[in-house]
């Protein structure tokens, strides 16, 4: 993707990460001009909000539409601030470009949507707009690679992505999964390309702000786009996940900002010793790994020659109880170890297919 960097967009961020708040929808003018008002500070340098709520229900409060736009111009003429809200249709976009918005994002509900995102990718052909994307609502990161690149072939080169979570059929603690491998394999296939988080939608409660922006940042994510509403329990949409504008700017002032590599050239040298020893440590892993399979193609070979079926369901759950409990006395988490055999158990299974047909 051709892209510009985030020092490139025209904002003045005064070396912090991108700051973007404001309400999850607008809902009235004074509404969105006190709090506009109330977030004019350093971390702060977009305000968002929705004007169109795309709800999981119907008759759910759906935004006010056209006349937020009128509501965000005039937020940006009293606090110079740039002003953000979120498209889903050819149209949205007309309007936005009317109003002067300045920076558009595509919500997860219609990145999902290759058709949506192309409409929109047509509707924003050659502007000068910055323009994000939210991750789909499932996670599928190439399909979050497609949306990007839709609208970077429309040559929009203010392009960045915003990572919000992934649904999920489980109960956790999160509304929105996180996984942050995802945005991680983003950031690595596209060093250049700025990955903002959005706290608000992953934990789905004001109460996990904190602790998710500073793993955002820990990550080295450029930015974040926080819900703040000046009364947050009244709000019409999305209430138990925003904050007051005093406690978002609390949040950004507590956060700690990682150094991008270390400056002591002892602390140097011991890291690369110690990064030394992991790339050893990999090297005898892949050669453990390689013997196993080896173990595995032999037992393949007996299974065939005594025609009995590949999955053995009974030495499997053997296998997963062992391990666990052997990782969980060497300090390895139940989810780190139970990944790693489940992985290595399919793998085991292709290998065995191959053998036995």
């Amino acid at each position: 993707m051709d892209l510009l960097s985030i020092n490139n967009w025209g904002v003045s961020k005064n070396g912090q990460p991108l700051g973007i708040m404001g309400p999850c929808s607008a809902e009235t003018e004074v509404q969105m001009l006190s709090t506009a008002k109330e977030l004019v500070h350093k971390n702060v340098h977009i305000f968002r909000a929705g004007v169109w709520k795309p709800r999981t229900r119907p008759n759910s409060f759906e935004g006010v539409g056209e006349i937020g736009l009128q509501w965000l111009s005039e937020v940006k003429k009293q606090t110079g601030m740039l002003v953000a809200t979120e498209v889903a249709s050819a149209e949205h976009v007309r309007l936005a470009l009317k109003y002067d918005i300045d920076v558009l994002w595509i919500g997860a509900r219609t990145s999902v949507n290759p058709f949506a995102v192309q409409e929109i990718a047509d509707a924003l052909y050659g502007r000068d707009k910055i323009v994000l994307v939210k991750n789909p609502i499932n996670p599928d990161l190439e399909l979050w690679i497609g949306a990007l690149e839709r609208i970077n072939q429309a040559g929009i080169k203010k392009l960045g992505a915003i990572h919000r979570g992934f649904s999920t059929y489980e109960k956790l603690n999160f509304r929105n999964a996180p996984k942050w491998q995802i945005p991680i394999e983003l950031k690595r296939r596209y060093p250049d390309l700025p990955i903002i988080c959005d706290p608000s939608h992953i934990g789905g409660s004001r109460e996990l702000i904190y602790d998710i922006s500073q793993t955002a940042l820990n990550l080295e994510m450029d930015g974040l786009m926080i819900e703040s509403h000046i009364d947050p329990d009244c709000a019409l949409s999305d209430a138990k996940q925003q904050v007051t504008p005093e406690v978002a700017k609390k949040i950004t002032e507590q956060l700690l900002l990682r150094n991008h590599q270390l400056n002591d050239s002892k602390q140097i040298n011991q890291l690369n010793n110690l990064r030394q020893q992991i790339d050893e440590l990999d090297h005898q892993l892949i050669s453990v790994f390689s013997q196993r399979m080896d173990r595995v193609k032999d037992i393949g070979e007996l299974k065939k020659e005594g025609n009995v079926a590949v999955l053995q369901t009974d030495r499997w759950n053997d296998i997963i109880t062992d391990r666990v409990n052997s990782g969980a006395g060497k300090g390895l988490s139940d989810i780190f170890i139970r990944k790693i055999f489940e992985a290595i158990h399919q793998e085991s299974i292709n290998k065995q297919n191959v053998i036995v047909k």
